[in-house]
């Protein structure tokens, strides 16, 4: 069912009242005309009244009768004069304009003798306002009767007539009936008057009160409700008109003031989706980072704890096979087929040797001594050591070496091992002529877990070379121990291993970008102070 509209309510309600107050005013208006209008024309009628018994007064005391009835009939012919006859006391009717009542006589129960006669005893005296009264007459209109009593003065009882005695105090009556024909279509014409009146009224009422609802009270509510439409559908963006400075303009106001919090209020929320989503996607991303971080510390010790088992069962044997074949050599002569021969058995065997060797460093935790040292040195002292193999491979390795780089805390013998692994990789990587490019900087920073400190300040290294890359399938098993791309006899899969340890050991982080056909870059990340509340009295400083 469809509610009904504030404007039909108020048009009804006024609609009701103002018909209702129109027509209480006409009624009361109406009838107090009527009674002005009816006291107005008892006096006229009782003024008429007095002439009759003025005018007929000389013709009665010389016994003149039929002077005194033309008096009547001449003025029952007056207009509005409905009735005129003269009563006596005994009540027949000695006068009429109506001949044919002469001589009938009127009960005291019948107007206008009633007025009087309502008691046993008859009144003698009258007042004004109870001798006239509106009649109804068979024919349905009205009339006003009225009734003057003739008194018995001196002059009437010492009259030649000597028909009434002196002790008599009322000789009869005039009545008088007016008819009110006259003042009901007045009453009736004033009637529709002031109901037209009325409704000319209402109407110009309603229009100007419409007129004024519509200005101040409709078009702000249409607008409060087309904008919390706007806002409820998302639309921020349009604000409702301010159109007064009153009560209804002050809330236009605030509504758009409650738009506008909203609009920005949604903004901040919208920012604060973006940046979760974001900071979700981040922590999503270290979090597998962190879990692949621990796949691999995992791997790695499982495969060392393997690794030790097999090079302490190797090792002895190899042992003695180094031992009795150099015994061997020294009896063969130089030059010799046997002498040869050997040579490549003590030489393969103690490759052996140092990829045992090798694997008994990457199982066995060692225990590093740190301290304070310069990383520029370290570079420079390892590149030197690869500098002159590379250069017979043509192959120029340069730095870029930041002059203003800090002391870093750390083993600098193993930050060496880790850098002659990556220049040696960076070699192997190149065939031909190409570039090897060493550099360090210091790193804006690296989140910490300290408490308390947010960053932990770090200085990276980075290897690039212009080799044949890493493939994409590559990357992700590149630090696994014995992963290797070489060919036979170049690589044990061991030193991106071991490196990957020692950078872990030391509380920083190493990474490798590589495209296919151009080159790759391993960064590698170390903190200038350790991140493990280590101390320089925990371990002495070494210097390069």
């Amino acid at each position: 069912m469809r509610s009904i509209s504030l404007r039909v309510k108020i048009s009804l309600y006024l609609f009701i009242v103002l018909s209702a107050v129109a027509v209480l005013f006409t009624l009361v208006f109406v009838e107090h005309r009527e009674e002005e209008l009816q006291s107005e024309i008892s006096r006229h009628v009782t003024q008429i009244s007095d002439v009759i018994i003025a005018s007929t007064r000389s013709s009665m005391l010389v016994n003149e009768r039929d002077i005194a009835g033309k008096i009547i009939e001449d003025i029952g012919k007056q207009k509005g004069i409905e009735r005129v006859r003269v009563i006596d006391k005994d009540g027949t009717i000695i006068h009429s304009n109506r001949t044919s009542e002469v001589g009938y006589s009127v009960e005291q129960q019948d107007e206008p003798c009633v007025q009087c006669h309502k008691t046993s005893t008859p009144l003698e005296q009258v007042s004004d306002d109870k001798r006239w009264k509106v009649i109804e007459m068979p024919g349905g209109h009205r009339v006003l009767g009225t009734m003057q009593a003739i008194r018995n003065e001196p002059s009437c009882s010492s009259a030649s007539c000597h028909e009434h005695s002196a002790s008599q105090s009322v000789l009869g009556i005039v009545d008088v009936a007016y008819s009110l024909d006259e003042i009901d279509q007045s009453r009736k014409t004033h009637t529709i008057h002031m109901i037209g009146m009325a409704a000319g009224f209402i109407l110009i009422f309603a229009v100007s009160i419409g007129v004024l609802l519509q200005r101040f009270i409709y078009v702000p509510l249409k607008d409060m409700d087309s904008g919390a439409k706007q806002i409820a559908a998302g639309r921020l963006d349009q604000n409702i008109p301010v159109r007064s400075d009153d009560e209804f303009g002050r809330v236009a106001a605030s509504f758009n003031h409650m738009t506008e919090a909203l609009k920005a209020s949604r903004s901040e929320m919208q920012d604060m989706l973006h940046t979760l989503e974001s900071k979700v996607t981040e922590r999503t991303r270290e979090l597998l980072a962190a879990k692949a971080e621990v796949a691999q510390g995992e791997k790695l010790a499982s495969i060392g704890v393997l690794a030790s088992g097999i090079a302490h069962e190797l090792n002895n044997p190899l042992t003695g096979v180094l031992t009795f074949t150099s015994l061997m050599r020294k009896k063969a002569a130089d030059g010799s087929e046997d002498a040869a021969d050997l040579d490549l058995v003590i030489r393969e065997t103690k490759r052996c040797a140092s990829i045992i060797r090798r694997l008994l460093d990457f199982a066995r935790e060692k225990v590093p001594v740190k301290g304070f040292f310069n990383l520029n040195l370290v570079i420079e002292d390892t590149v030197r050591f690869v500098e002159r193999p590379a250069s017979l491979q043509q192959i120029e390795i340069t730095t870029a070496l930041d002059p203003a780089l800090p002391q870093v805390w750390g083993d600098a013998d193993l930050i060496k091992q880790v850098i002659l692994n990556l220049l040696v990789n960076a070699q192997q990587a190149i065939e031909g002529k190409g570039n090897i490019k060493v550099a360090s900087r210091l790193y804006p920073g690296m989140a910490s877990d300290k408490p308390g400190v947010d960053t932990l300040p770090m200085v990276e290294i980075s290897v690039t070379d212009t080799g044949c890359g890493i493939p994409p399938a590559n990357l992700e098993r590149i630090f696994d121990p014995f992963f290797t791309s070489k060919e036979v006899g170049k690589g044990t899969g061991l030193g991106l291993s071991v490196s990957y340890g020692i950078v872990k050991a030391h509380g920083g982080k190493i990474n490798v970008e590589s495209v296919v056909g151009e080159g790759t870059t391993f960064y590698v990340l170390l903190p200038i102070t350790s991140p493990f509340d280590e101390t320089e009295s925990q371990a002495a400083e070494i210097t390069p």
